[in-house]
């Protein structure tokens, strides 16, 4: 305000020629200003940044703007204030709270209701009656104020959480200078970043590695086996019991969940099927080097009862099985695998669309694989890569990518420039703040007390994982295994009414996953943990 005076002041005192016909009143303590100078005069004030004479009129928006912005973020606080929204980071470090009294409240049901009227009934089922407002970490906030700790973290999408800032910012960053280019048609430096990061860490067969990048997990398994048939000038594809590899023609007819493929068929030629080590539920009595064994020699059998060996392009498998029912692959196994592919010119592909991006407590599960000297061919990846944003990559070393012909792989939004800047940033998070190492944390913890409850309760049949991914499998029996299919069922509904998210898996839905975001405090793990076996004690008493 004092310098407004003294610009009023100057401006009166540099000529008595009248201004430009304009007396202006400031508006702001009283302050009113008249015939302040000619046209000459007032160009003068222009290269301080004062339009023409209107010296005070143009003060007086500037500082009017200031105040409606200062206005508005007073009105958002107290609408905070009035309606108890949390912020962000609140909610990062909060705990699982139900404030109405039940799941769904009233807001959320009118969204589910016209959610049925508007979706189709393929998507509206009624497992998890939930609409998300907000989410920051490993929690989210519905419709009606209820605080969930999250445990499903998107099926592996969120391994950094929700709503992480710098991904937020580098988003911003992109958009603010373009949203979309087609790749193939003129090439942006985000794709090319990526790919040459991801070559760098990507623990698969050869020295020059190559990657290109898909929008989904079922896009980047296509496009894999479509490479693998170009450099093998095969047909043939192996892939095992339990295997979710996703729901186009082709990733539909490799899936082993036929619910999923109702009524789709038919499906592609010359897909065959394995046994995938569920060393579990191996033959009765088998120890587990019998059980590898036997699994190794069931791979075998395709090459006399399907197709020879010289038929086959690729086999495809999960290092830690996601939908079959959280079953990691032994290494033993994995090896054998290896020597089997070597042996007869087979490309190995790895998908990690579920247990990539530092989930497992490596960076890519394949580490462990690499480590033991029988490192795929070609890594799929995708869900976590982008920390939402749909973006999916396939690397593998260079003679194997350059195998396929022009025009056979690529697509309009593959490898968004948008979805490019999450992953990079993904990637310098994960790297700074040592989300593997996170995993590894949050994995004992999780690992031991469920094996404790494994002591405790009868139901629990297994107990199994890799880092932070581990599913527990709920049975009737532990001497018959049978599946306690509506056991799981309950307890997933009982810890959503406590405010705990979890989602089951496995052919006949008794497992259910830990999938929660690495960005899970402490206090929140055993929270949730609290809320796992008492709803687990109140299914049982059912």
């Amino acid at each position: 305000m004092i310098f407004l005076n003294i610009l009023c002041v100057a401006a009166q005192n540099f000529s008595n020629a009248p201004c430009l016909g304009i007396a202006t009143t400031a508006g702001m303590r009283g302050i009113t200003v008249k015939n302040f100078g000619n046209r000459t005069n007032a160009a003068l004030f222009q290269k301080v940044g004062l339009y023409r004479c209107k010296i005070c009129h143009c003060l007086f928006f500037c500082f009017r703007r200031e105040l409606r912005e200062e206005s508005g973020r007073q009105k958002n606080r107290d609408q905070i204030k009035e309606e108890n929204i949390m912020t962000t980071a609140e909610l990062a470090t909060a705990l699982p709270e139900i404030v109405t009294e039940q799941v769904p409240g009233p807001k959320s049901k009118e969204l589910l209701d016209r959610r049925d009227a508007a979706i189709p009934k393929a998507l509206c089922g009624k497992t998890y009656p939930i609409c998300i407002k907000q989410g920051s970490g490993a929690m989210f906030e519905d419709m009606d104020g209820n605080k969930f700790l999250d445990w499903v973290g998107g099926v592996g999408v969120l391994n950094i959480g929700y709503s992480h800032p710098e991904v937020i910012e580098a988003v911003k960053k992109q958009t603010e200078k373009y949203f979309h280019t087609i790749f193939n048609v003129y090439v942006h430096d985000g794709y090319v970043t990526l790919a040459e990061r991801l070559n760098e860490i990507m623990p698969c067969k050869g020295d020059v590695k190559k990657t290109y990048f898909a929008n989904s997990g079922a896009e980047c398994d296509e496009n894999a086996i479509k490479i693998a048939k170009a450099f093998t000038k095969r047909s043939g594809v192996i892939c095992f019991t339990g295997a979710f590899h996703g729901r186009t023609n082709l990733t539909m007819a490799l899936t082993a969940k036929k619910v999923y493929a109702v009524g789709m068929g038919p499906f592609p030629a010359g897909i065959f099927r394995a046994p995938y080590p569920y060393v579990y539920r191996a033959p009765k009595g088998y120890t587990e080097a019998e059980a590898i064994q036997y699994y190794i020699d069931e791979l075998q059998r395709i090459f006399d009862e399907g197709a020879p060996a010289s038929e086959i392009a690729c086999m495809i498998v999960e290092p830690f099985q996601g939908e079959g029912g959280f079953i990691p692959a032994p290494i033993e196994w994995v090896k054998a695998v290896r020597k089997i592919c070597d042996d007869n010119g087979i490309l190995m592909i790895a998908d990690e669309v579920q247990c990539g991006n530092c989930r497992t407590g490596r960076y890519y599960a394949s580490e462990y694989w690499a480590e033991a000297g029988a490192a795929p061919d070609i890594i799929t990846t995708a869900k976590s890569l982008g920390a939402g944003l749909p973006i999916s990559a396939i690397t593998a070393r260079a003679e194997v990518m350059d195998a396929a012909p022009a025009g056979t792989i690529g697509g309009t939004f593959c490898g968004n420039p948008v979805s490019c800047a999450a992953a990079l940033a993904v990637m310098d998070i994960m790297k700074r703040d040592d989300y593997a190492g996170k995993a590894r944390h949050i994995g004992e913890v999780v690992m031991k007390r469920y094996k404790e409850l494994q002591e405790k309760y009868p139901v629990i049949g297994d107990v199994r994982g890799l880092g932070a991914m581990i599913g527990i499998e709920l049975v009737k029996d532990k001497e018959t295994k049978e599946p306690a299919t509506e056991l799981t069922a309950k307890l997933i509904q009982n810890a959503i009414q406590k405010g705990l998210l979890l989602e089951n898996c496995g052919t006949a839905g008794n497992v259910v996953r830990f999938l929660a975001p690495l960005t899970m405090t402490d206090e929140q793990m055993e929270k949730g943990l609290e809320i796992f076996e008492a709803s687990l004690k109140e299914a049982m008493e059912a």
